[in-house]
């Protein structure tokens, strides 16, 4: 496993036949996506999940190349000459000023119980703390990792080296848009449209103020909600002149086109008073005026708001569990 100094991979007691190296980006992406679908078989992953997805060679190339050091901040595992997993870190600052740094391995299921894992993980740890070191975040950093409930060996492998569940994210499903409940009369001055260009930062706004007593969000930026913005499918809710509540969603194809609920907002003076459930129903039905065949979101287990009930009331069922793990960066 001994790679150069440079890359930040640490040298480990040799595994017999494996070798760990540093992505290199031609034939890599197609060999990783071969992974994913490994793991997805016997981790009995959700392959459409809107949370995590099963991703392709090209979305594995596209990500690889938006990371701040490709070949430094992921690591291929090979065993005789074969790509069996590998692993990767990002970062970002959350909306405490904790700087989270997030790893996530993935290894065939041939592979594990033979200290593989083990050896991923250290990889991890040790070039998460050169990082921290070098961005000069230490004092505010933790190590983070994730790992659907379904992954049992790798949950085992993280809580045996000292990590603990801090939250989860449970993934639900409408599984045909055509069965939606009807809408309900909405309080006198209030009224759903889309949402104009003119209208942006409002609706980031709302959604932004909407998580904040929320624990573990990440900062998001009025410059990255425009990176993305598409309001096909968006909807908001007015009371009087003034922006009460945002349904954020999207499609993703190819067929079946699902839609995604991305956020469902509404603002502290206006809840209970139906408007979530309105603007949902209105965001799933331009979902399915958009071609849409099922919808899905996603939601923390520990929502303040009881947005779980909602989702239920409408035809949600759930589907997976995300979990995220932490552990003190000096551990």
């Amino acid at each position: 496993m001994d790679v150069h100094s440079g890359s930040g991979l640490a040298s480990w007691e040799r595994l017999p036949g494996y070798v760990f190296r540093p992505y290199r980006g031609h034939g890599d992406p197609d060999a990783m996506a071969a992974v994913r679908l490994g793991c997805a078989r016997r981790d009995r992953a959700d392959a459409r999940s809107v949370v995590e997805r099963l991703p392709t060679a090209a979305e594995i190339a596209e990500a690889s190349a938006g990371l701040d050091d490709p070949s430094r901040d992921q690591v291929v595992v090979e065993h005789d000459g074969a790509v069996v997993g590998y692993s990767t870190i990002r970062w970002w600052q959350e909306r405490d000023g904790t700087w989270l740094y997030l790893h996530r391995g993935h290894l065939l299921s041939g592979h594990r119980g033979r200290g593989v894992g083990s050896a991923m993980l250290a990889w991890a740890e040790s070039r998460i703390r050169r990082l921290a070191h070098r961005h000069g975040t230490a004092r505010t950093a933790v190590i983070g990792a994730n790992a659907t409930a379904s992954e049992q060996e790798a949950t085992a492998l993280l809580l045996g080296a000292g990590y603990r569940r801090v939250f989860s994210l449970v993934e639900l499903e409408l599984a045909d848009l055509r069965q939606l409940p009807d809408a309900r009369p909405l309080p006198a001055g209030i009224r759903i449209g889309a949402i104009d260009p003119g209208d942006y930062r409002a609706a980031w706004r709302t959604v932004v103020d909407s998580y904040a007593d929320t624990a573990f969000t990440p900062m998001w930026t009025f410059e990255s909600f425009l990176a993305t913005a598409d309001p096909t499918c968006w909807r908001a809710a007015w009371d009087g002149d003034s922006m009460a509540g945002v349904a954020l969603s999207s499609l993703h194809g190819p067929e079946p086109v699902v839609g995604e609920v991305e956020e469902l907002s509404v603002r502290a003076g206006s809840r209970r008073l139906g408007l979530g459930r309105a603007l949902l129903l209105e965001g799933l039905r331009r979902l399915r005026e958009q071609g849409a065949k099922s919808a899905r979101l996603y939601t923390g287990t520990a929502n303040p708001h009881r947005s779980y009930d909602l989702y239920e009331s409408v035809g949600f069922r759930r589907r997976s569990e995300y979990v995220r793990y932490r552990k003190p960066i000096a551990a």
